[in-house]
């Protein structure tokens, strides 16, 4: 007979008390006849968890410290690739937005206009706004490129001539850049910037469209009428020619 009494429980170390008492009858005794009066002693033994050997535990922690330092290391690579997709959209944005000013040929203005407003919405897409990344193709990357190229076919046919880009007031434009760069540094130095990004709502574009139609109704009619003119451009671009 087995008379089992639980000790106490623990999460590392569970102990059980177990009695042992004789089961057996004499021998000779039959099969069924249960124990005698006169069974041996009682035997305590102690089953359960027991506590590694120190080189084994140690093995064990060094395993997971392992583990928790490739964990940690993984979030820092993930971390330090945001700052450095963002450094590298913003060289490709203000190199582009330079050669729109001192390139000559129009139309190599206009595609490098098209590049800048692309790496707008690369930053856009690196900052985890899909919806305004989509939006800047389609109405900026799109829909203003096509109507500055349309503006600068009538016009050359209107003149009869082609036309090119002079700066002739570098130094204003110099100077006039410089002081809004000043503006726009100061206004963010001394801006109570939060040190986080706040949480984002569970929906991004459903909160953007109720933006658009309720506080924002103005401008978003706005933008209809650009991307028809946009459109009326691309019309007349692929008609063909008489």
């Amino acid at each position: 007979m087995r008379a089992v009494r639980a000790g106490v429980p623990h999460r590392r170390h569970r102990h059980d008390e177990v009695l042992r008492r004789g089961d057996r009858g004499p021998p000779g005794a039959a099969p069924g006849q249960g124990p005698t009066p006169h069974a041996g002693p009682a035997v305590r033994a102690v089953v359960g968890h027991r506590d590694p050997p120190p080189g084994q535990a140690d093995a064990a922690q060094g395993g997971q410290g392992r583990e928790r330092r490739a964990r940690e290391g993984g979030r820092g690579r993930r971390v330090t690739l945001e700052p450095l997709a963002f450094w590298a959209l913003s060289a490709l944005l203000v190199g582009s937005a330079l050669a729109v000013v001192l390139t000559k040929n129009l139309f190599h203005s206009v595609l490098y206009l098209a590049l800048a407003l692309t790496g707008t919405a690369g930053i856009f897409l690196a900052l985890e706004a899909e919806f305004l990344a989509a939006v800047q193709l389609l109405l900026y990357a799109g829909g203003v490129v096509t109507i500055v190229v349309f503006a600068i076919v009538v016009t050359e046919r209107l003149v009869g001539e082609r036309i090119t880009q002079t700066s002739r007031r570098i130094v204003n434009g110099v100077i006039i850049s410089g002081g809004v760069l000043i503006g726009v540094l100061t206004f963010l130095a001394r801006a109570p910037l939060p040190a986080a990004r706040p949480p984002l709502p569970g929906d991004v574009t459903r909160a953007i469209g109720q933006a658009l139609l309720s506080r924002f109704v103005l401008p978003f009619e706005l933008l209809a009428v650009l991307m028809l003119a946009g459109l009326m451009g691309a019309i007349y671009f692929a008609r063909p020619d008489d």
